[in-house]
């Protein structure tokens, strides 16, 4: 790293997918021509799809976890801090504690935040698979369970009005997938399916509302085969020992609640005056900030990112970077801003469903492939971001198969 008094200030706040890969390309573009610092609250990222494998398979956290001093590499720094504000007005980010870094350009990639506390109970009796916690929580939990009914599903998160960008009820529902289908799996294991009802709620008209009707038809036929059921426009209020209780006055008998929480935005942003009227992120498709010319933002905590996915906050962190090096005099080409949602949705066992769609956003691809290949695709991706320390599979091999895939539709 470049220790030149003229070299640019680079700030990235966050060491999630779209952290890291920002990071990844500007410190592959620029090297030791910018003094770039990635600031994370945790000494390590945590790889986020693999939670519902610590669940519901035990698999040790340690597996999804790898040092962010390591991921940065020798072109930049890691700062572990809680970023108390910003003040885009000195150029300058100020840390829980009193440490503060002036900045050229600064790239806001720190999540979101998942507010448990705003469904009652949910703390004190539900479950949920968004962290490292609360996954190790579910797994031990699950191991001791010996009541009949399960409830999963999701809370509904709010949006902002400067940006346009889908209106999705429910954050991601990816994660609702997997649990229902790993549910069912485990307790197929346990030889236990028979003495269990598994039912999902979503706060959507629609389930899956984020992916078009070929891939609802694919995933539904396997709802359907494992005996689950879905009932949608349901929006959770409270979560008991025993039951669940709706917004509608409905409640359902439940032994065992898991809930994806409402995704809201870090507090910072809102206190530092860079959120919208929901506390988002507000961004052009160039990833800068609506107002500040040398602030971008990128992944969860972006107005622009519906769903919340990863393969959107990797997408939007290249763009953020790209934009950075281009504002910093460089010839670089700026990918246009094209989201799709590409997941595989882990189902227990060696199976997973792969889907890629873009209905959401006006395109025409919808496509589902379920199987064990999809499960083995995804035992790839989690690998190489572990051993590589968040690096992304080079693109050329998702090209490749999103072009099999069209071959398929």
């Amino acid at each position: 790293m470049s220790n030149k008094a003229n070299n640019p200030k680079i700030i990235i706040v966050g060491g999630g997918f779209a952290g890291l890969t920002a990071l990844h390309h500007l410190t592959h573009h620029l090297g030791g021509k910018a003094d770039i610092t990635l600031i994370d609250k945790n000494a390590d990222s945590v790889n986020r799809p693999t939670m519902p494998e610590v669940a519901f398979d035990g698999k040790p956290v340690a597996h999804s976890l790898f040092p962010l001093k390591r991921a940065v590499g020798h072109h930049a720094k890691f700062v572990q801090g809680t970023v108390r504000s910003v003040e885009p007005e000195k150029n300058q980010v100020n840390l829980k504690g009193g440490k503060s870094f002036k900045y050229d350009y600064l790239i806001l990639t720190p999540g979101p935040i998942h507010a448990f506390s705003s469904v009652a109970g949910l703390e004190e009796f539900g479950y949920s698979v968004c962290d490292e916690a609360h996954a190790t929580h579910l797994w031990k939990s699950l191991q001791d369970f010996v009541g009949r009914d399960i409830v999963i599903g999701s809370a509904p998160t709010s949006h902002g009005t400067r940006v346009k960008a889908p209106i999705l009820l429910a954050a991601c529902e990816g994660p609702i997938g997997e649990a229902m289908f790993m549910m069912d799996h485990y307790l197929r294991h346990e030889k236990q399916r028979d003495d269990h009802n598994i039912r999902i709620f979503s706060p959507a008209e629609i389930f899956f509302e984020d992916v078009g009707p070929k891939v609802r038809e694919g995933v539904g036929a396997l709802i359907a085969k494992a005996g689950i059921q879905v009932t949608t426009g349901k929006v959770i209020a409270e979560v008991a020992n025993d039951h669940v209780k709706f917004s509608d006055g409905e409640e359902w008998p439940s032994d065992f609640t898991i809930v994806l929480p409402p995704h809201a935005p870090p507090a910072f942003i809102a206190h530092s005056g860079l959120g919208d009227d929901a506390g988002w992120l507000p961004t052009d498709t160039g990833m800068k900030h609506l107002d500040y010319d040398n602030i971008f933002a990128a992944g969860d905590s972006t107005a622009l990112a519906q769903p919340k996915l990863g393969h959107i906050a990797a997408i939007q962190g290249e763009i953020a970077a790209k934009s950075v090096i281009q504002k910093l005099g460089h010839r670089i080409e700026v990918p246009d801003y094209k989201p799709e949602v590409l997941c595989i949705m882990n189902r227990g066992g060696f199976e997973a469903s792969l889907i890629l769609t873009d209905t959401l956003f006006g395109g025409d691809r919808d496509i589902v492939v379920n199987g064990k290949l999809p499960h083995m695709l995804k035992w790839s991706f989690d690998a190489y971001v572990g051993y590589t320390h968040g690096h992304l599979p080079p693109k050329i091999s998702e090209d490749a198969m999103k072009t099999i895939l069209d071959h398929m539709k």
